[in-house]
């Protein structure tokens, strides 16, 4: 028996599906409201969709926590916020 016949079929601690192919992780597909989508900014954006973000990274299983990150502040649908460097105090 090799080792692929034994994970798939006595399981590992160290593998969440013993050898087989997981699910697809919603967030890596183009339905995933995570980043921006043509004119609409995007949870990673902004954090607008939470809801749908959240919901498609609590379907992803994979035996870990999964956290959302925070959305970016760099960034937001395109506008840079002012640089600290052209806001110097008085």
């Amino acid at each position: 028996m090799g080792l692929l016949d034994k994970l798939t079929t006595q399981g590992s601690p160290y593998s969440y599906n013993n050898g087989t192919t997981p699910t697809v992780n919603p967030g890596a597909t183009q339905a995933s409201k995570l980043h921006a989508d043509g004119d609409q900014a995007g949870y990673s954006l902004d954090g607008s969709s939470f809801i749908d973000v959240n919901n498609a990274a609590q379907e992803y299983i994979d035996g870990a926590v999964n956290f959302l990150p925070q959305p970016s502040q760099l960034d937001l649908n395109g506008t840079t916020p002012e640089q600290y460097i052209n806001n110097l105090p008085q």
